[in-house]
């Protein structure tokens, strides 16, 4: 396929487009507005395919705007970008200061005993071998027999991360562990725009001060300050939560989400990472949000994600000094402010946002780079069919709405199911009633002690985690009859013995390192190793 099938269609209905027939003029030229982690890995996905075909691509970065980054993790989705563009970990992780993360554990969101905290995985091969068990329990469970249901004894992530050891298995250990990574989003912005310079991406150090719009509304340019002005056939938005083309040329509606979420703020303060490295995120409640702990080889990334309705920037960042025990420390705090919701459009005319100007869900199961990466992926699959009109876009817009729409429900779980009283903060996400329906739908067939898993693969809701995610959050908050309602299980719950998960996995974990001992010696990935996502 020659550069000139990739075509864009202006139309502004089909109507207009029938009654006005005329060529689509081709994509040949791309310019991405925004570097950091978006724009570069977006120019990354893209020149895989197009700059062989003939497509010009083009980075423009002001180098006086910096980029969010404070330490971040990833979902396992990273692993597949890094092994798409046959890039080792052995190069970009010591590059980024990265580390491995087998999941995140939940401290104190939940104050039903038993399950003050818990820790969410991510699937491996072998949590085929105890997810049915898994799941069984925590249904038992909901329908009052009192068995143990508590994710974090069903799966070997959990058992890694508690003893900080590398989801990296011995070579002869056939079962590959699904997991993330924590690095550092600057270092991790500056390694992408390397490799996508060296792979013939183009690269413009600018300052934009607007775009200019064609007669059928459509980016016809955008200017610097020096007075160039740069076209292109496709823009790439990537300019962060300033939206310099989806929102402030094209004027996109943007649907907040702020009834369902309701943290906007974050703080951010980095201490020293001692000798040994944790291989998890910990997400820990505090009076007005929760704290993140991210370790880097280099420190831990330390923050503070709350609700500027509950509480001011100078009392969050004084909570987590204190918490930090940094109250009398000179290191500098980095605030922050979030912009919670999703454009209607994420390709609008011929402008896609990706990153931040497209949208945002709070950082809690840091899904940034997750929205990026599949946006990106999904559009470049849309290029490469060649049909870039109107249905095209609604199609294209519909299925990204629908990860966001799920993903955002997922999160808005933790706030909903928590049980904390202390502050109204809490009190008021308990109390929330601001729901979708898909959610609402799953929260009755979990009450009513049904399987939720038909709910969650048949609904909006499935678009963002899947089944096993949502057992596990259920389960791991507690969200069962309290202990004294519960009965002695009857033979067909109780069939399954705990102590025969508790030896598959004890002598599954002596076939993993510490983690820091792994990091020190990164191996080049086998490349015949499996990387099949096992989602229940």
């Amino acid at each position: 396929m020659t550069a000139t099938l990739f075509n864009y269609s202006f139309s502004h209905s089909a109507r207009q487009a029938a009654a006005t027939p005329r060529a689509p003029a081709p994509v040949k030229r791309i310019v991405i507005v925004g570097g950091g982690s978006a724009g570069w890995m977006v120019a990354l996905i893209l020149a895989r395919t197009l700059i062989a075909k003939g497509v010009e691509l083009s980075v423009l970065e002001s180098p006086t705007v910096g980029i969010i980054g404070v330490g971040e993790g990833s979902t396992p989705w990273l692993r597949g970008f890094f092994d798409g563009l046959a890039i080792e970990e052995a190069e970009w992780m010591p590059a980024c200061h990265a580390t491995y993360k087998c999941g995140i554990t939940f401290d104190g969101w939940s104050t039903k005993p038993g399950f003050e905290s818990y820790f969410h995985p991510f699937a491996s091969m072998l949590d085929n071998l105890t997810m049915t068990q898994f799941v069984h329990n925590a249904e038992s469970r909901i329908n009052g027999a009192n068995v143990h249901a508590h994710p974090n004894r069903f799966f070997i992530a959990a058992r890694l991360a508690e003893r900080e050891l590398a989801p990296k298995p011995a070579n002869n250990f056939p079962f590959d562990i699904w997991h993330g990574y924590h690095f550092d989003a600057v270092l991790l912005g500056q390694f992408l725009q390397k490799k996508a310079i060296e792979r013939g991406v183009s690269y413009c150090a600018c300052h934009l001060t607007h775009a200019t719009l064609s007669a059928d509304g459509a980016i016809q340019a955008v200017c610097t300050t020096d007075g160039e002005a740069i076209s292109a056939d496709l823009f790439i938005d990537c300019s962060g939560f300033a939206g310099l083309l989806i929102d402030k040329a094209l004027k996109t509606p943007f649907v907040s989400f702020a009834s369902n979420l309701f943290n906007d703020a974050a703080v951010a303060l980095p201490t020293p990472i001692g000798d040994s490295i944790p291989s998890e995120t910990v997400s820990s409640a505090l009076k007005h949000g929760w704290a993140w702990k991210i370790p880097l080889t280099s420190r831990f990334g330390n923050g503070y994600v709350y609700s500027s309705q509950f509480c001011s920037a100078d009392q969050a960042e004084t909570e987590l000094r204190e918490r930090l025990g940094l109250l009398d420390s000179e290191t500098p705090a980095r605030h922050l402010k979030m912009k919670i919701g999703r454009v209607t459009k994420h390709w609008n005319r011929n402008c896609l946002a990706v990153g931040l100007s497209q949208g945002f869900i709070e950082p809690l199961e840091a899904t940034a780079l997750l929205f990026i990466q599949q946006t990106a992926t999904s559009f470049l699959e849309v290029l490469e069919r060649g049909d870039l009109g109107e249905r095209a876009h609604d199609e294209f817009n519909a299925a990204v709405n629908a990860k966001f729409e799920g993903t955002r429900d997922y999160i808005v779980t933790h706030y909903k199911t928590n049980s904390r009283t202390d502050t109204e903060y809490w009190r008021a996400n308990a109390a929330n009633l601001n729901l979708s329906d898909s959610l609402k739908q799953l929260y009755s067939l979990w009450m009513a002690g049904k399987s939720i898993a038909p709910g969650v693969r048949q609904q909006a809701i499935g678009a963002g985690y899947p089944v096993f995610s949502w057992y596990s959050i259920m389960a791991g908050m507690g969200i069962f009859p309290d202990a004294g309602a519960l009965r002695a299980p009857t033979a067909e719950e109780g069939r399954y013995s705990l102590a025969e998960i508790d030896n598959l996995l004890d002598r599954s974990v002596v076939n993993y390192r510490p983690h820091r001992e792994v990091l020190l010696g990164i191996p080049p990935r086998d490349t015949a190793e499996s990387l099949q996502v096992y989602f229940w």
